[in-house]
């Protein structure tokens, strides 16, 4: 399957595959670019383990963290790599089938 830019040059979309835990910092920069809701803000508390962000649970939150929402929806603009201050983003093609 080929892919082309509106004017039919070639075009191969790299897909939002992960988001390293350890290198993010939960700045929310890809979020704001990304208009597809790929990513999501979550909390991790001090077990890695990742919390809704709420006002309650505040106090059990190590760290906040972008982590992958619908990686379906990605369409592979690399947006969110551009963005990211970290490189905390792996991108590539998804295997056909």
């Amino acid at each position: 399957m080929s892919n082309a830019t509106r004017d039919g040059r070639d075009w191969n979309p790299a897909y939002l595959l992960a988001i390293d835990d350890k290198k993010c910092i939960g700045c929310g920069r890809c979020f704001k670019v990304c208009g597809r809701d790929v990513m999501t803000l979550k909390g991790m508390n001090e077990d890695g383990e990742l919390v809704a962000l709420d006002d309650d649970e505040d106090d059990e939150i190590e760290k906040k963290i972008m982590v992958m929402n619908d990686d379906g929806a990605c369409i592979g603009c690399g947006a969110c790599a551009r963005v990211c201050p970290t490189n905390c983003q792996t991108h590539g093609q998804v295997p056909a089938g």
